[in-house]
């Protein structure tokens, strides 16, 4: 009985499979970002694939004059060879960009945009500065505070001295 039903289970097992394949469903087609990609890095000089795939009839030719001596090769048919595999040379690899102009450019117009909103929030958003904000104030306040004694052990009345009203030194 168990043999018999392990024998069904493998059997229904192997059925599924085989109708899901038969029925295009089984293969599961492998995506483009699962192999292998063409980079041009400092860091990996050697790619794992050649720049360019699909060659033209000029290149085919050229791939099999490779084959021979490379002497009977002129130099632009070994540049023609070498931009089969590569994109850009070392030289061109390294050579700077202007794309630091654009970025400086991006800051600062951000910058001016910042700008202008916090002008516009000082105009229409914020009120005017409340009065407790008046030097006359402020010195009134300081004022207060020495005559409370407020905070005499590390604080401003510690540092005034009030014999010679003055800050101590």
């Amino acid at each position: 009985m168990l043999a018999s039903r392990a024998l069904s289970l493998i059997g229904k097992r192997a059925l599924s499979t085989s109708v899901c394949v038969r029925g295009g469903h089984g293969v599961a087609k492998v995506e483009d970002y699962t192999l292998p990609a063409y980079s041009d890095k400092r860091e990996d000089p050697l790619p794992s694939i050649c720049y360019v795939q699909n060659l033209s009839a000029d290149q085919k030719s050229l791939k099999e004059k490779e084959m021979g001596s490379w002497v009977a090769l002129s130099n632009e048919e070994k540049i023609a060879l070498y931009r089969i595999s590569f994109k850009q040379s070392y030289a061109e690899m390294n050579q700077s960009s202007s794309e630091w102009k654009s970025v400086f450019g991006g800051i600062l117009f951000l910058m001016g945009v910042t700008g202008l909103l916090v002008m516009w929030q000082r105009k229409y958003v914020y009120g005017p500065v409340p009065h407790t904000f008046d030097p006359e104030l402020k010195a009134k306040e300081l004022q207060r505070m020495l005559d409370m004694r407020m905070n005499p052990v590390e604080g401003l009345a510690s540092k005034w001295d009030y014999e010679s009203k003055q800050w101590k030194k």
